[in-house]
């Protein structure tokens, strides 16, 4: 019998030298609080356990010297298709958009390829955690691949060898789209495109829809009433019991809005069904902001670098958006809501402070505010004693294009920051 409880303690202990090290001379930007100059963070098991300028400790772990570095909390892409889409042209490298118009038991966890070439990309840039997501977060209901409620996003690390490994939160958030107002008219097969729908029109399909979505709803408040009553004819229903913990404001919902219209539908939507609500790529709040403000609903934005929705809009509103956020007092987040370009999480903050946006909102944003807006910011999201050890440690601030990442580490684990782009560099600069 001893053999066996040898080779545990042994597994034991080289889990700790694992996840474990001192990181001295450093920078620390916790984000929660002041920066720690020439400090010394001590990690023990994957957890931050001593963060101080003179650090003692019996625990035999490594030591790494960071003289000259900073170290920050790693980074929350606050939607994203990494893990789940690797070539978005190809469909088959893509694993969402599910048929049914309502698929609120899925999870965006399952599908995560922890292999994919997006996530050391990612991983590389300083970007240690993601929300994946279980489609596209665009508008426009049935008409849009994954129909009306698409599943649940997962917040996962990216570093792990299988999806179990990787998970932070399984159910992080539940995808809704609402229908579009402006829907489109009839297919003319002639012309192969389809016509504008007219006023009426689009109301009648928009209603439709919406009597559709209202109507599941009301069925999953029939299920819990039934299941609360212990009724003893009811039948399990898988769909039925993912939307418990939304009906209970347990899990929020994301709505995809664009412009003030659709603000104003998904508020009054998610009042009326007493939702938690989070608004997802907003582009325009118009007069709709102090709502936004006024109702604390957080908001997840996308890339500022896109042109304004409308040509007479100012050519600077999509880089001002964020500014004009925080000061009507709205907490954000960022997203890049794609594979490819997610290594670019960090400059979408970094573009916003360039017009107007404090610089630590930018970094809070990407670090512990989206950890705040997913309900995770008891493990991730600044640089705490007690919460995990995802940290980043750069030779100046990650939201400036010219810094590099020289370390990162997940759960107090050191992730390799090569990847096949760096792979690629090598092998051309070195071309004869």
């Amino acid at each position: 019998m001893r053999i066996p409880i040898l080779l545990a303690a042994l597994a034991s202990s080289l889990l700790a030298a694992d996840n474990s090290f001192l990181l001295k001379n450093v920078t620390v930007h916790t984000v929660s609080g002041p920066d720690v100059a020439n400090a010394s963070l001590l990690v023990l098991d994957g957890k931050i356990a001593e963060i101080g300028v003179k650090i003692a400790s019996n625990a035999k772990v490594k030591i790494i010297d960071a003289k000259g570095l900073h170290a920050y909390p790693g980074m929350i892409d606050a939607g994203t298709l990494v893990g789940i889409s690797e070539v978005s042209s190809v469909r088959e490298t893509s694993d969402y958009g599910e048929i049914g118009d309502f698929n609120p038991q899925l999870r965006s966890a399952v599908a995560v390829n922890p292999e994919s070439d997006h996530i050391p990309v990612t991983r590389a840039n300083g970007i240690t955690s993601v929300l994946v997501l279980p489609g596209t977060p665009s508008s426009g209901g049935r008409g849009s691949a994954g129909g009306y409620i698409q599943g649940q996003a997962s917040l996962m690390h990216l570093d792990g060898w299988t999806w179990e490994q990787m998970r932070i939160q399984p159910g992080a958030a539940m995808l809704l789209r609402l229908p579009s107002f402006a829907g489109g008219g009839a297919f003319n097969p002639a012309t192969m495109s389809r016509r504008p729908a007219a006023f009426a029109e689009a109301r009648r399909n928009y209603e439709e829809q919406m009597r559709s979505i209202r109507a599941f709803f009301e069925d999953a408040r029939r299920y819990r009433a039934a299941k609360l009553a212990k009724d003893p004819g009811l039948r399990a229903d898988v769909r039925f019991e993912a939307m418990l913990p939304v009906l209970d404001a347990k899990l929020p919902v994301m709505i995809p809005v664009t412009r003030q219209r659709d603000v104003r539908l998904a508020i009054e939507f998610a009042e009326k069904e007493k939702l938690r609500l989070i608004l997802v790529g907003l582009r325009d709040p118009g007069n709709q902001l102090k709502a936004i403000a006024d109702k604390k609903v957080p908001v997840i934005l996308g890339s500022p670098f896109a042109p304004p929705l409308d040509d007479d809009d100012a050519y600077d509103q999509p880089y001002t958006l964020a500014a004009r956020l925080n000061e009507a007092g709205v907490r954000f987040a960022f997203a890049t809501f794609g594979a490819q370009f997610a290594r670019n999480l960090p400059y979408q903050a970094g573009q916003s402070v360039n017009f107007g946006l404090p610089k630590d909102v930018a970094m809070r944003s990407v670090t512990l505010t989206a950890a705040e807006i997913l309900g995770a910011a008891s493990l991730i999201g600044s640089i705490d004693v007690g919460k995990l050890a995802d940290i980043i440690v750069t030779d100046g601030d990650p939201l400036e294009i010219r810094t590099q990442v020289k370390m990162a580490f997940i759960e107090g684990r050191q992730v390799e920051l090569e990847s096949k782009h760096t792979r690629l560099y090598k092998k051309y600069i070195n071309r004869p």
